[in-house]
């Protein structure tokens, strides 16, 4: 048989099997560069993570100071108390900010849901 002469079911195979390489090779593709995305973002996180430890105690020793400088005009306990009071109230509305902004998320990928049904009309219409 020659080359022009290969059945039909030869040549599906043939298709089948590129397209089963190039699905492989997008796997691995994909895998690499996921690797590679996470070894940035972890050391990044850690970064991140030993900035914000040390601007916790930044932000501690700023607020004793304050204490500190309210005492001097009246008593201690009513100085930590005007700190301690603003303090929870930033807190309270940072809170209820983020817990707000939280209930807006949608975890469904919403953009590759779509394109997945879009591939899917697509091939179907391939294989009428």
């Amino acid at each position: 048989m020659s080359a022009n002469e290969r059945s039909f079911s030869d040549v599906f195979q043939d298709i089948v099997r590129n397209v089963q390489e190039i699905v492989r090779s997008e796997v691995r593709l994909a895998k690499t560069e996921i690797r590679d995305e996470a070894a940035k973002a972890k050391s990044a996180g850690l970064l991140i993570g030993a900035g914000a430890v040390t601007a916790i105690f930044a932000a501690f020793f700023l607020l004793l100071t304050i204490v500190y400088l309210l005492s001097l005009i009246m008593p201690n306990w009513a100085a930590a108390l005007i700190v301690g009071v603003a303090l929870a109230i930033v807190a309270g509305v940072t809170l209820n900010t983020g817990l707000k902004r939280f209930k807006k998320i949608h975890p469904t990928p919403e953009r590759t849901v779509e394109t997945l049904k879009e591939n899917v009309e697509w091939v179907k219409q391939q294989t009428k």
